[in-house]
């Protein structure tokens, strides 16, 4: 009786290893990439609500809007520039002017990111 030693897998093995990982694979990246994209528009969120508070308080101190989100950083009301979690930019923010008649640069932010939300509202909107 001749017996062959085993040196590896056959290819049918390992095309249903590759299978079975091809599977397990494409159920779990679509959640993966669902949770990225909820976590942007969380820190997208937060990032807009801090910096409008630091435009709101710096507003409520000095009497004007700030000329420059650096210079909300400049006098301490921020610690540094916030990223837009979208373009992965501290600079790629849409500035909002203020009223005619009030002085100051700044009175509001807005991504400049074109994409939409995923509750089908721009970014831009936000």
């Amino acid at each position: 009786m001749v017996t062959r030693r085993s040196r590896g897998f056959t290819l049918i093995e390992l095309l249903v290893v590759m299978a079975i990982l091809g599977l397990l694979l494409s159920l779990a990246a679509p959640k993966y990439f669902h949770s990225v994209d909820a976590s942007k528009e969380t820190v997208l969120a937060e990032n807009l609500r801090i910096t409008r508070a630091a435009i709101d308080h710096f507003y409520s101190d000095r009497g004007r809007y700030p000329e420059s989100l650096a210079e909300l950083v400049a006098r301490r009301y921020l610690r540094a520039l916030p990223v837009d979690p979208l373009t992965e930019q501290p600079t790629t923010w849409t500035l909002v002017a203020p009223p005619q008649g009030t002085a100051g640069n700044v009175a509001d932010l807005r991504s400049r990111s074109p994409k939409l939300a995923r509750n089908g509202r721009p970014y831009a909107q936000w």
